[in-house]
């Protein structure tokens, strides 16, 4: 009687292994949320797309002075004699395209628009991106504080972010622009813009991710593992840098993501204006504003930064678009 016992005893230990005979490591193996994220992420082929621009987008920035040493690409080199004087525009058909001009030449000055839209590329990045920090640190901060604490802390920080919503940002932009023209706190001339558009654009907008995650953050202090960490005499501080904040690691990540190429284009639109980064330094937007009065004789002037603003836009935002899925499926 006992051996027919041993039998069944070793053929049910056995049963697992004969399920997963015909599995490796890597079906059984278990993925953290980081690499379930990435695989959601991978089955996107827009968003993959988008990061992959990004990059380049990224690389030619950081780059941009020693490719424009290689390749000898001056943005400022004036060459007249590829300008039409009596048309007042490139010589040529396409703006002035060939080979040693791939995008042409600007027709006032006959500059290489491969050259500046490159040099461009760096500023308007450069102060996308730090208006995006400054409006990031800024907006979590404050929305993390208001949403744990909520009564009237929550009241205040909310009035604040009304007032910042309603505050003119455009006409700010232009007054504080003409009133430090000659230098503030010992800045002058290129670095003295970009820090004034970083300021402007990165201080009036972080109420637009406060909010985003004042709500988070109401919704989170309710669940069970903050409610654990107070009933184990946890303080605010603990709960907000050790529970919070991980579990908004992944909207605070999208919501920068979406919000770059939004700074991309009020840089642009604050260039255009006269009030963002000035000549002879290249700018899309100030490129854009050349354009405005050339259209008529060349549009392939105005065409060139429109299309590098609208390629980097749409590439951040296929970006962020990928990453919430991937962060959040329930977001589909």
């Amino acid at each position: 009687m006992t051996a027919p016992l041993e039998t069944t005893s070793a053929s049910a230990e056995a049963q697992p292994e004969a399920v997963l005979a015909g599995a490796g490591p890597s079906q059984i193996e278990g993925r953290s949320l980081g690499q379930i994220a990435w695989t959601r992420f991978k089955r996107d082929k827009a968003a993959v797309a988008g990061g992959i621009v990004v990059i380049c987008l990224v690389l030619m920035a950081a780059l941009a002075k020693p490719i424009q040493a290689i390749f000898d690409l001056d943005p400022n080199k004036f060459n007249q004699d590829l300008v039409d004087p009596a048309l007042q525009a490139p010589k040529g058909a396409w703006g002035g395209m060939s080979w040693e001009h791939p995008l042409g030449v600007d027709p006032g000055f006959g500059r290489d628009l491969l050259a500046r839209v490159i040099e461009g590329s760096w500023v308007s990045l450069l102060v996308a991106v730090g208006a995006t920090l400054v409006s990031v640190m800024i907006g979590v901060i404050l929305g993390v504080v208001a949403g744990y604490y909520g009564g009237w802390v929550d009241s205040v920080v909310s009035r604040l972010m009304d007032t910042f919503l309603a505050f003119p940002l455009l006409l700010f932009a232009i007054s504080l622009s003409a009133s430090v023209q000659d230098g503030f706190w010992g800045l002058t001339g290129l670095p003295l813009r970009i820090a004034v558009l970083i300021f402007v654009i990165g201080f009036f907008a972080w109420p637009y991710i406060g909010r985003i995650v004042r709500a988070q953050t109401m919704s989170l202090r309710e669940r069970e593992f903050v409610e654990a960490s107070r009933s184990l005499g946890a303080r605010g501080p603990f709960i907000i840098f050790r529970e919070l904040m991980p579990n908004l690691v992944a909207p605070i990540l999208v919501y920068a993501t979406l919000l770059i190429p939004t700074n991309i284009l009020f840089e642009a639109a604050l260039s255009f204006l006269g009030v963002g980064i000035a000549p002879p330094q290249a700018s899309w937007g100030g490129m854009l504003t050349d354009a405005a009065d050339r259209y008529e004789a060349d549009l392939q002037y105005m065409f060139v930064p429109g299309l590098a603003i609208f390629i980097t836009v749409l590439a951040f935002n296929l970006l962020g678009d990928g990453l919430r899925d991937a962060l959040d499926p329930r977001s589909k």
